[in-house]
């Protein structure tokens, strides 16, 4: 996992100190969404109080993630909508999906955009058996998620699954910002 920064959207004091209040119901209540479908992740970090500030917030997330067995990755893996997948397109993606897909036009595709990304997601899904996820909020354009996506292809199956529990660490860190910023 490469470094990356802080969570500077917030008082990281005041918030370490307002969840290490929170009990394990409400704690999960709060942070439970970061990860897509999967609030056992905020579960097991809550165990892992008191948190020194946000960023250990995230470390703790992160690690349990990165702890899970190969079987709960693939489950948790598995719960990433594709990119204007059918979730998309059926609207049944969450809020926090459905807004970092939009941002980027996602959900407005030309049909030859949607007809591409629809065999970039294919060919993923066929070559490493799980979701393209990509950390949106850290591209500037569509442009940029179809050449990580094109370069990511090139990958092995070891190389991918590390690079995918990264992708969605990312999120989770986007997600935590908001989170912990309201």
């Amino acid at each position: 996992m490469q470094a990356a920064p802080t969570l500077h959207a917030m008082d990281a004091t005041t918030a370490a100190q307002h969840l290490h209040l929170l009990n394990e119901s409400a704690f999960v209540a709060r942070l439970g969404s970061t990860v897509e479908h999967a609030p056992w992740v905020a579960q097991a970090a809550w165990q892992r109080r008191p948190f020194a500030d946000a960023d250990a917030v995230f470390v703790a997330m992160r690690d349990a993630i990165l702890a899970a067995d190969r079987t709960a990755q693939h489950t948790l893996l598995c719960g990433h909508p594709e990119l204007a997948g059918r979730e998309a397109v059926a609207g049944q993606m969450t809020d926090d999906s459905t807004s970092e897909q939009g941002r980027l036009g996602l959900l407005s595709l030309s049909p030859a955009q949607c007809s591409h990304l629809q065999d970039i997601n294919g060919r993923y899904r066929e070559r490493f058996g799980i979701p393209l996820i990509v950390a949106l909020r850290l591209h500037r354009s569509l442009d940029s998620v179809l050449d990580s996506a094109a370069t990511r292809l090139a990958s092995t199956p070891e190389q991918e699954w590390a690079a995918a529990l990264d992708q969605v660490c990312e999120v989770m860190r986007g997600r935590l910002q908001r989170a912990l910023s309201t």
